[in-house]
């Protein structure tokens, strides 16, 4: 038949006859012919393009595998973030979501459009001009990976959109996820083949997802479940999210029946509670909903607060739970210093993993649910995803060696262990030279803020700590171009850039000199002030808690902090090597007073919350620039508190001690 058509003309209806049936399939569960009626098509396609190569196009359903493996994946630039959703774990918490929207609103009641919550991978899919061009994973919500080889491969995933007028640019955002039916057949045939099976349909998609040949991922058959849209241009966006997801099945995508718009916190409610009984005869894994307020003029209303919207929740399913034995307990020590107690635990599987660690959070934790040495525990899968002991099930012997005490030195690299009073978190005080520590530290006294070395990013830094090139922020001065340019993608010209920077970086200020050092609870205006106050290194370094008191705006536990930081021997040695390697500033020239008779000249404000119509950053500027100083902690030096949504423990404190409290309103009334 198809010889004695135009090759062209065949070749495209087979495309679009293959891609209706995989959608049909796929995003609809309604095909309408068998196996062999489809691989018939697709043969035929086959032999068309291999009989008329100039046909062949990206963008055919052949081309979905068979590429060669690829060397890495390339960093993708999200152009609209791809941002988390906070957390709901109880009914009470979907009411004050709810009462959050009603207010922020100003209306009695909400309408939300409700959907499922998959447990898969996040994924953004870039079309232009109806074409799919480029696929990425989230990464850290900016930036995520190049992943369109392996998106390829996914028959869920369309390659043109089903429209006659596509858009310019319409990026869709949805979820790669393993139907259990599909991991039930791929555990098989691993078991089969003497390999060990994959633990659950996540893990098997993440890495089904990550392999650099995509004939490996193709084997996965993973599937796709859409769920939004990012960047666009010339896509006409519907008022409300319920219709845009009906626009996006339109397109050709799959999107789960399971959803429903409703009103109110007991709409909510119903509906979570509904896919509860319903979620074991899912054909894929789910580990809760999701809540959006549903008209996108009233998400712009409510906007944002840090890297989550305040229009939408993901309302969790109970974290499952299991009892094992407690064999030991340690510290482990994280990117900031904070030191947490570690349960090490006998094997157990939960959720859907084998855990053998668990997280005690702090020793308050460990003292409040009295956790010993080989008791016999209940551990949990704390929002499905870390683990952590939930309570003793049977105590254990009970032993003096099976006491858990807070160690007093870091198991990483000796420095002290303190823990400031107010503090629940013990912390490593070597931050200068804790292999913990090592690459935060590095990055934080490399930013423009502090000693402001250009080039020195986050993949730069991994590469020089990772090799051992680098252990503490004087290590950078010893960098030379030679060295560099044998660092994984640094030419000799940008190793070049680099040492300028470092060079460059010498001449600095004490207070940036200050900061850079990461001292915890030193920010910025910390940092002027104790350069101002002291006006030299040495006297900052060996300065009591008592003298640093006196500075403004320092209190008891900052006063600590700093006093516990210089008073480590690693910390001194880094600085004097950093001195040694020519950092400089110019001694008893602090940063100058501001004067200013702005409404906070004088002042010490704190901020707590969130404020709706400004990020904390740009709030602090203008309180500086009002000539206030914006201080972390609330005590009797306290002038004002300005408290947004959701403010905790300092509003509290501040009530107690009677310092005034602003909301946004006040604060914006006293800068005019």
């Amino acid at each position: 038949m198809g010889a004695k058509r135009d090759p062209a003309a065949r070749v495209e209806e087979l495309r679009r006859e293959i891609e209706r049936h995989n959608r049909l399939y796929h995003a609809e569960d309604a095909p309408e012919v068998s196996d062999a009626e489809y691989d018939a098509l697709f043969r035929e396609l086959q032999s068309l393009e291999t009989a008329h190569p100039e046909l062949l196009s990206p963008d055919s359903p052949t081309q979905r595998v068979g590429a060669a493996p690829a060397e890495g994946f390339a960093a993708v630039a999200h152009r609209v973030p791809m941002l988390s959703l906070n957390n709901a774990f109880a009914d009470e918490d979907v009411a004050n979501f709810d009462r959050r929207c009603r207010e922020g609103l100003e209306r009695d009641a909400v309408e939300y459009a409700c959907e499922l919550k998959y447990d898969g991978i996040a994924v953004t899919l870039a079309y232009e001009d109806g074409r799919f061009v480029q696929g990425a994973t989230r990464g850290d919500g900016s930036t995520g990976e190049d992943v369109t080889i392996n998106l390829r491969t996914i028959r869920a995933i369309p390659l043109r959109l089903d429209t006659k007028k596509p858009p310019r640019r319409l990026e869709i955002r949805g979820e790669v996820l393993m139907y259990r039916r599909d991991f039930e057949a791929l555990n098989a045939a691993a078991v089969a083949a003497g390999d060990k099976p994959f633990v659950n349909p996540r893990n098997a998609a993440a890495g089904g997802l990550r392999q650099l040949d995509p004939r490996l991922t193709a084997a996965r058959r993973l599937s796709f479940m859409a769920y939004g849209i990012g960047a666009h241009e010339g896509f006409t966006m519907p008022a409300t999210h319920a219709k845009l997801l009906e626009a996006i099945a339109a397109l050709g995508f799959p999107v789960a029946s399971d959803r429903k718009t409703v009103r109110g916190a007991e709409g909510l409610l119903e509906f979570y509670r509904a896919v509860g009984e319903k979620r074991p005869k899912l054909a894929f894994d789910i580990d809760g909903v999701v809540y959006k307020v549903n008209a996108f003029a009233d998400q712009a209303t409510l906007g944002f607060v840090s890297r989550a919207p305040r229009f939408a929740v993901a309302h969790k399913f109970p974290a499952e739970e299991a009892t094992t034995e407690l064999v030991d307990i340690d510290v482990q020590v994280g990117r900031t210093g904070a030191v947490t107690p570690v349960a090490r635990l006998k094997p157990v599987f939960v959720g859907g993993t084998t855990i053998t660690n668990a997280t005690l959070h702090n020793e308050d934790e460990v003292r409040r649910k009295e956790v010993w040495r080989r008791d016999t525990v209940v551990v949990r899968r704390a929002g499905d995803v870390i683990p952590e002991v939930a309570r003793v099930a049977k105590a254990g012997p009970r032993e003096k060696a099976d006491w858990f005490e807070m160690p007093t030195k870091c198991p990483q690299c000796g420095s002290a262990i303190a823990r400031l009073e107010e503090e629940s978190v013990a912390r490593c005080t070597g931050g200068l030279i804790c292999p913990a520590q090592r690459k935060g530290a590095l990055l934080h006294f490399a930013s423009r803020r502090a000693i402001d070395i250009e080039g020195l990013g986050d993949k730069l830094v991994d590469q020089l700590v990772d090799g051992q090139v680098v252990r503490t922020p004087a290590d950078l001065y010893k960098l030379g171009v030679a060295a560099l340019s044998e660092l994984e993608r640094m030419a000799e010209k940008s190793a070049a850039n680099v040492v300028t920077a470092i060079e460059r970086s010498k001449d600095t200020t004490l207070a940036r000199f200050i900061y850079a050092l990461g001292i915890r609870n030193v920010g910025e205006v910390t940092a002027r002030d104790l350069a101002r106050h002291f006006g030299s290194l040495d006297a900052l370094v060996h300065a009591d808690v008592a003298r640093l008191e006196e500075v403004p705006d320092v209190g008891p536990i900052v006063a600590e902090s700093i006093h516990a930081f210089f008073a480590e021997p690693h910390n001194r040695e880094v600085i004097w090597q950093l001195r040694a390697a020519g950092v400089h500033w110019k001694e008893g020239a602090g940063v100058a007073p501001k004067v200013s008779d702005g409404p906070f000249a004088g002042k010490i404000v704190v901020l707590t919350g969130t404020l709706p119509g400004m990020s904390r950053d740009e709030a602090k500027e203008r309180i500086e620039a009002a000539g206030g100083k914006v201080s972390g902690s609330v005590s009797k030096k306290t002038d004002f508190v300005i408290a947004g949504d959701e403010a905790g423990s300092k509003l509290d404190k501040a009530r107690e001690l009677g310092v005034t409290v602003l909301d946004e309103v006040q604060f914006l009334e006293m800068l005019k």
